[in-house]
């Protein structure tokens, strides 16, 4: 049986996951999309050659008996009230991160899914789904370094708009750090500070760039990540693991080596589609096979509102400079089962 989706949402990802679920991925079919650029809609259905219904409102997608399943791809301040109409009618969503806006909002979600009694949502956390972030979890979990003690990362885009302020470096970049450390350290975190090293004059105004973040979690892991997005050489992540008997390290892309004009060179990726585009694949296809199955597995609602906690308590710290307190409540056995 084709799962059939709908989309809320034609943008950049909502083109690129349109794209995936009907040329490369297998058990789903687009049967509905929509976006406030009704034009843009059909534009992109014409260019991928593709037949769907167009609709100006995302909720008529989601209320569409035609629809069995959600992705919603719209802007950021409409995801929330999405992903609570999709519960409401019963039908399972992929909602591209942010789950919502603030963590209230992610509370929310999640007292509304716990209400319907079966998990519905699925968050757009793509880096559990990345082979390398996958090789460095089965590591730590094998106990091959023995217990984690520190981990450094880093997250450097080589540039950003005028339109990207210091705030977007935890909302927009540091995210996805929120949620893939929390599943590789299996572990929630306590505190978060921020510093800002000397400014690069690669920025603007509105941007303090680089800043380093700095979390201790409730196990006593220490973390530190480097958000630097104005980086100039590429786009470049890092995560190395330092555990009791040995370290870890996230495997770099894979590219070609070269001995050339006496150098010996390797590339660096620029784009973060290119660096994660199978990972976007591996993620949607298992949420399509989870939904046949009837059992969601991937990122949770509550790791939409975990990551949503934590990233509230960083902004928190920017304008502060201490150490400040992540105040996260108990999971609920709901997430348990």
């Amino acid at each position: 049986m084709t799962l059939k989706l709908g989309v809320i949402g034609t943008g950049a990802i909502g083109q690129e996951h349109i794209r995936r679920c009907s040329k490369v991925l297998q058990g789903a079919t687009v049967v509905a999309v929509s976006d406030i650029n009704v034009d843009g809609a059909r534009e992109t259905l014409r260019r991928l050659d593709l037949q769907a219904e167009v609709y100006a409102d995302g909720f008529e997608v989601i209320n569409s008996p035609d629809v069995d399943a959600v992705l919603v791809t719209s802007w950021d301040p409409t995801h929330e009230a999405f992903t609570l109409a999709a519960v409401a009618a019963g039908k399972p969503v992929f909602c591209e991160k942010p789950l919502a806006l603030s963590a209230e909002g992610c509370r929310r979600i999640v007292d509304a899914e716990i209400e319907h009694g079966k998990r519905l949502v699925q968050v757009g956390f793509m880096r559990p789904y990345d082979a390398g972030y996958r090789a460095l979890k089965k590591v730590i979990v094998d106990g091959e370094i023995g217990e984690p003690l520190m981990l450094h990362c880093a997250h450097r885009n080589p540039t950003v708009p005028e339109s990207y302020t210091t705030d977007m470096a935890i909302t927009s970049t540091l995210i996805h750090e929120l949620d893939v450390l929390r599943w590789l350290t299996d572990d929630d975190f306590k505190s978060v500070q921020v510093v800002y090293p000397r400014v690069t004059s690669k920025t603007h105004a509105r941007l303090k760039d680089p800043q380093i973040v700095l979390f201790e979690t409730q196990k006593g892991v220490r973390i530190d990540v480097e958000v630097f997005v104005n980086c100039a050489y590429g786009y470049d992540i890092q995560c190395e693991v330092v555990g009791e008997n040995g370290i870890a390290r996230l495997p770099e892309p894979s590219s070609v080596q070269l001995r050339k004009d006496a150098r010996l060179s390797t590339s660096i990726l620029t784009d973060w589609k290119d660096r994660f585009i199978d990972a976007y694949d591996v993620e949607l296809q298992a949420f399509i096979n989870d939904v046949h199955a009837g059992q969601l597995t991937g990122p949770s609602a509550w790791d939409g509102f975990a990551a949503s906690v934590a990233a509230d308590a960083c902004l928190k710290a920017q304008n502060s400079g201490i150490i400040e307190t992540v105040e996260m409540p108990p999971r609920p056995e709901f997430y348990n089962r």
